[in-house]
Protein backbone atom coordinates (compact mmCIF):
# COMPACT_ATOMS: atom_id res chain seq x y z
CA UNK A 1 0.00 0.00 0.00
CA UNK A 2 1.17 3.88 -0.81
CA UNK A 3 2.11 6.52 1.93
CA UNK A 4 -0.60 9.27 1.24
CA UNK A 5 0.67 12.71 0.95
CA UNK A 6 -1.30 15.39 1.51
CA UNK A 7 -2.14 17.98 -1.67
CA UNK A 8 -2.87 21.44 -0.51
CA UNK A 9 -5.89 22.98 -2.81
CA UNK A 10 -6.57 26.66 -2.24
CA UNK A 11 -10.01 26.80 -0.46
CA UNK A 12 -9.71 30.47 -0.41
CA UNK A 13 -8.74 33.97 1.26
CA UNK A 14 -10.04 35.63 4.79
CA UNK A 15 -8.94 38.60 7.33
CA UNK A 16 -9.18 38.21 10.77
CA UNK A 17 -10.25 40.68 13.38
CA UNK A 18 -6.68 41.38 13.94
CA UNK A 19 -6.16 42.32 10.15
CA UNK A 20 -4.00 38.80 9.52
CA UNK A 21 -4.64 37.51 6.44
CA UNK A 22 -5.67 33.58 6.33
CA UNK A 23 -5.37 31.23 3.60
CA UNK A 24 -7.05 28.26 3.72
CA UNK A 25 -6.32 24.92 2.42
CA UNK A 26 -7.69 21.33 2.12
CA UNK A 27 -6.94 17.62 1.27
CA UNK A 28 -9.31 15.45 -1.52
CA UNK A 29 -8.56 13.04 2.08
CA UNK A 30 -10.66 15.35 4.10
CA UNK A 31 -7.87 17.18 6.07
CA UNK A 32 -7.27 21.16 6.62
CA UNK A 33 -5.03 23.18 6.99
CA UNK A 34 -4.74 26.83 7.13
CA UNK A 35 -1.24 29.54 6.74
CA UNK A 36 -1.99 32.93 8.90
CA UNK A 37 0.24 35.91 7.66
CA UNK A 38 0.79 38.79 10.25
CA UNK A 39 1.10 42.69 9.14
CA UNK A 40 3.35 42.89 12.31
CA UNK A 41 6.10 40.82 9.92
CA UNK A 42 8.01 43.18 8.78
CA UNK A 43 8.40 45.67 6.29
CA UNK A 44 5.97 46.25 3.43
CA UNK A 45 6.56 44.98 0.30
CA UNK A 46 7.86 47.91 -2.49
CA UNK A 47 7.04 47.71 -6.17
CA UNK A 48 10.00 47.17 -8.14
CA UNK A 49 11.82 50.61 -9.42
CA UNK A 50 11.32 50.83 -12.85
Amino acid sequence: MADHVHVRLSQGLSVSEAGELIEHFHCRCGATFTKVFSANDGEPEQPPSP
